[in-house]
């Protein structure tokens, strides 16, 4: 799944509120953070995670671990926060702009 710009818009705007659920710590991807990672964007769809890595090249590193693991995509990463978002097919709660057919009214 790729994301459009007005749809990433969206998302950066509702995750502007977000606070990280997920922190990876110097210790880095263990399976309780993997697995707490996994849980949290399932039931959230849109979360951020705190990377407390040492440099940008390991931040991103994990982050790109993290969504290619779980098949999310990676929105905005701002120092060491990324905002990560994945759709749920069996509970949506975010429906993104642009998804889906679109609706007309028709003139009578």
């Amino acid at each position: 799944m790729t994301l459009n710009v007005s749809q990433k818009k969206y998302l950066r705007g509702l995750g502007h509120q977000l606070h990280p659920t997920v922190i990876v710590a110097g210790s880095g991807l263990s399976d309780s953070v993997l697995a707490e990672y996994e849980s949290t964007l399932s039931h959230h769809e849109l979360i951020k995670v705190k990377v407390n890595a040492g440099e940008r090249a390991e931040r991103d590193a994990v982050i790109a671990d993290l969504c290619s693991r779980s098949g999310a995509i990676l929105v905005q990463r701002i120092g060491n926060v990324a905002l990560v978002y994945r759709e749920n097919p069996d509970q949506q709660k975010i429906r993104l702009p642009g998804a889906g057919p679109a609706k007309r009214s028709v003139p009578q």
